[in-house]
């Protein structure tokens, strides 16, 4: 080839990949001690995952207990509700025969004449009154 012999540029060929497979190994190994590097920390979020999931249930467990008891809470207020509703229509009910009555009473007592009505019997004490305030009177006037 070039004067030189076959042995020194099979050396030469071969010191060149064994530099070459240095430096790729090299290489290499900084990739790994990040891959390694990378894996604690992926390792360390994985176990932040599980942490952050357990919260997540524990909470979902929580919401929904308490969607139960107002749930109850609601269904309790609810029947109340349509107690007091079924008890105030029996009342209004009662107040309107109670409004019928006194409308047949003052329509029967407008209908009637004044003088079928009841006049209303004097009170004693008002008669009493009434014939003291008059003896005065008498007296003054047989004098």
């Amino acid at each position: 080839m070039f004067g030189l012999p076959l042995g020194i540029v099979v050396e030469t060929l071969v010191a060149i990949l064994l530099a070459t497979t240095i430096g790729y190994c090299v290489m290499l190994n900084q990739r790994l001690k990040r891959l390694h590097s990378d894996r604690g920390e992926l390792r360390q979020m994985v176990a932040d995952l599980v942490q952050a999931t357990g919260l997540a249930n524990a909470a979902i467990q929580e919401l929904k207990a308490t969607a139960q008891e107002a749930e109850t809470v609601l269904e309790a207020r609810l029947g109340e509700a349509e107690k007091f509703g079924v008890e105030l229509a029996n009342h209004v009910s009662a107040g309107q025969q109670i409004m019928e009555r006194l409308a047949r009473i003052t329509n029967a007592a407008r209908a009637q004449p004044l003088d079928d009505r009841l006049e209303p019997e004097p009170n004693k004490v008002q008669s009493a009154l009434q014939q003291l305030s008059m003896r005065p009177r008498i007296r003054g006037n047989a004098a």
